[in-house]
């Protein structure tokens, strides 16, 4: 069930009100199954198990691990009106990879998946568990800082810059320079799109002025 179960479901989008519907339907479907008492809590292991893989991976990047874009979008609005109603700070952060075409062309696309998941891995593992991380698509990612100002956003996202331009990456005994443009903003905006926007344009600025570089 493992690995056929992840291929038939990667890359499948499963809409969210469909996946309501699994769930409610789960315990119709242990109770009319017709199964021995002896077996029926393995059935409902099995059938729970099920219902949770495929939420997890329509959900989840089949390359990085990371939320994907299509959580991202159900996520983004949630958290910004969450903020303006509370009054709570959010900052966005979109971080792209540079060059990254070049180290596709240069080494192949091989090399291009696994600079992405070493990518991946160091901001998943720069930010606090209550932020959230998604593969925006492409060479791009998405970073969602809840409770955190402009200035607080400062510090973990040019840690962020820094660890990724002095990490190793290394393919096929080949040393590869990697660094990342990160376009940030916070939650002054009117509307979700400003909000994205503005974080876009930091991000453009960052690549003009150079790039290796944390724009807001």
């Amino acid at each position: 069930m493992g690995e056929d179960f992840d291929n038939i479901i990667d890359g499948f989008d499963i809409p969210d009100e469909v996946m309501e519907k699994i769930q409610k339907n789960i315990e119709e479907i242990i109770t009319n199954f017709p199964v021995p008492e002896d077996n029926k809590l393995d059935v409902i292991k099995k059938i729970n198990f099920m219902y949770s893989r495929t939420r997890y991976l329509s959900l989840t990047d089949a390359l990085t691990g990371l939320y994907n874009r299509r959580h991202f979008d159900n996520t983004v609005e949630r958290e910004f009106l969450r903020s303006k109603r509370y009054g709570g700070d959010l900052t966005i952060a979109i971080i792209d990879i540079d060059f990254f075409k070049k180290i596709n062309d240069t080494y192949g696309h091989l090399c291009g998946d696994y600079v992405l998941k070493e990518v991946a891995y160091l901001i998943s593992d720069n930010f606090r568990k209550t932020d959230l991380v998604f593969r925006y698509g492409g060479e791009e990612f998405v970073a969602l800082l809840t409770e955190t100002s402009l200035e607080s956003a400062k510090i973990p996202l040019e840690r962020l810059r820094k660890k990724i331009e002095n990490s190793d990456f290394i393919y096929d005994g080949q040393k590869i320079n990697v660094t990342v443009s990160i376009g940030a903003s916070v939650n002054n905006a009117e509307t979700v799109a400003e909000f994205l926007d503005n974080a876009d344009k930091a991000l453009y600025k960052a690549k003009n002025a150079g790039r290796n570089k944390l724009i807001f």
